[in-house]
């Protein structure tokens, strides 16, 4: 998958740098979605001088992209994760132990019934992503709510 990297980035104009393939390498290796401060800190290990800001931005531009997908975080946060699976679907967000997971379903013909019909309006894009708790963190916390 890395190797397919330098020719998305430049399928999308964006320059083939060290950095964004170092922000790329990061976030795919982690099964979890993380801060920008937190890949800026991953990012300080590997470069002398990296600024927040350049952090921010080439994960905007790589997210405008969709070479890795945005996580809104009820604290209003955006956080950054790298899914390898390119086929359209929808994500559920763990909000304990931050792991991401793919949904293979999504109910777009029904909204896009309900906006042409009911809102006389046009569909032309969505975003749905599912916060919750995972298997495993749920069963911690029932265990810890049954005590």
């Amino acid at each position: 998958m890395l190797n397919d990297f330098p020719l998305t980035l430049k399928k999308l104009n964006l320059k083939i740098t060290p950095k964004r393939l170092a922000i790329l390498e990061i976030l795919m290796k982690e099964s979890v979605y993380l801060s920008p401060g937190e890949v800026w800190k991953k990012m300080k290990k590997r470069f002398k001088r990296i600024g927040l800001p350049t952090v921010y931005r080439n994960l905007e531009e790589l997210s405008e992209g969709n070479i890795i997908s945005e996580v809104t975080h009820p604290n209003r946060q955006l956080y950054y994760y790298f899914c390898q699976n390119r086929s359209h679907h929808h994500h559920f967000i763990c909000l304990s132990c931050r792991k991401v997971e793919d949904i293979n379903f999504c109910g777009l013909n029904e909204l896009e019934k309900e906006v042409t019909k009911k809102i006389k309006g046009k569909l032309l894009s969505h975003i749905m992503q599912v916060n919750g708790f995972c298997r495993h963190c749920l069963n911690k916390k029932e265990k810890y709510f049954d005590s």
